[in-house]
């Protein structure tokens, strides 16, 4: 009892929340970045890939670019263990399966958290990061084990249901729960809620396309051509307008890079 006292302790611990508020800039500005590099795309002038192992290349290319990559991934990670404590002990004011529901999530978010700032932390050390071709190295290792054409389809299909959900995250703009937005004048008020809506929008149809397409290369067998984000938005750019289509999803990523940005400030913790 006395040390998961202790463990609740550091997980609404001040210190804490100061830490995953950093993580939540370090958040902000990969999405900032996926959103640049997906304008270049759109317009072509890329040189990464836009995703988030672009994304952390082009903050590595900087000066002092791998002490900033340092202060992301230990932000990341912070955001990560908040995450986590909210998993395990959050919530207490909801009750049965919306306490469930809420926990899951945070779950989630913990591990995806986890595995952005160690991915900050490889590409800070010089040992690369995951991008599309590790992700397609991992997409056919699992392809071999029995029935893992099944695994992959089922992380797609969950993939495009973390894209639906943004979507309507976005649309129902119910993300205005998780922000404190008491002190803020109107206008201010107005704009945060349209970055996050038009920011979730953007990104859930991103991550809808990454998950169709995923699935849609298992089951043709066609596990060579299965893209992550960078390869998700090149597929939008190939669509009739694809050029202000993908512009469109751009400037969304910039807007929920604003928005996360805004969160580190505003955000409930």
């Amino acid at each position: 009892m006395a040390g998961d006292s202790k463990a609740q302790q550091v997980g609404d611990s001040a210190a804490l929340a100061v830490l995953a508020r950093a993580g939540l800039i370090a958040y902000g500005v990969v999405h900032l970045l996926i959103g640049w590099l997906a304008l270049q795309i759109a317009w072509g002038a890329a040189s990464k890939s836009a995703d988030s192992s672009g994304a952390l290349g082009t903050v590595a290319d900087q000066p002092f670019g791998k002490i900033l990559l340092c202060l992301v991934a230990v932000g990341l990670v912070a955001l990560a263990l908040w995450q986590a404590s909210e998993t395990i002990w959050g919530y207490r004011n909801c009750e049965g399966a919306e306490r469930v529901r809420k926990q899951v999530t945070s779950g989630a978010k913990a591990v995806f958290y986890s595995a952005l700032g160690g991915s900050a932390a490889s590409v800070a050390l010089g040992l690369g990061s995951w991008g599309s071709q590790s992700q397609q190295q991992t997409t056919s290792g699992v392809l071999a084990w029995p029935g893992g054409w099944v695994i992959v389809v089922v992380i797609g299909l969950i993939t495009i249901g973390v894209g639906v959900a943004g979507v309507v995250k976005g649309v129902k703009k119910s993300f205005s729960e998780e922000i404190d937005t008491s002190s803020m004048s109107p206008v201010a008020r107005k704009g945060v809620a349209r970055l996050g809506q038009v920011g979730y929008i953007a990104k859930g149809v991103a991550l809808g396309v990454v998950g169709g397409l995923l699935s849609y290369a298992t089951l043709t067998f066609e596990q060579q051509k299965a893209p992550g984000l960078d390869g998700a938005l090149h597929a939008i750019l190939a669509q009739t307008f694809g050029r202000f289509l993908l512009t469109a999803v751009a400037l969304g990523f910039l807007a929920f890079g604003l928005f996360a940005l805004l969160g580190s400030r505003y955000r409930r913790m």
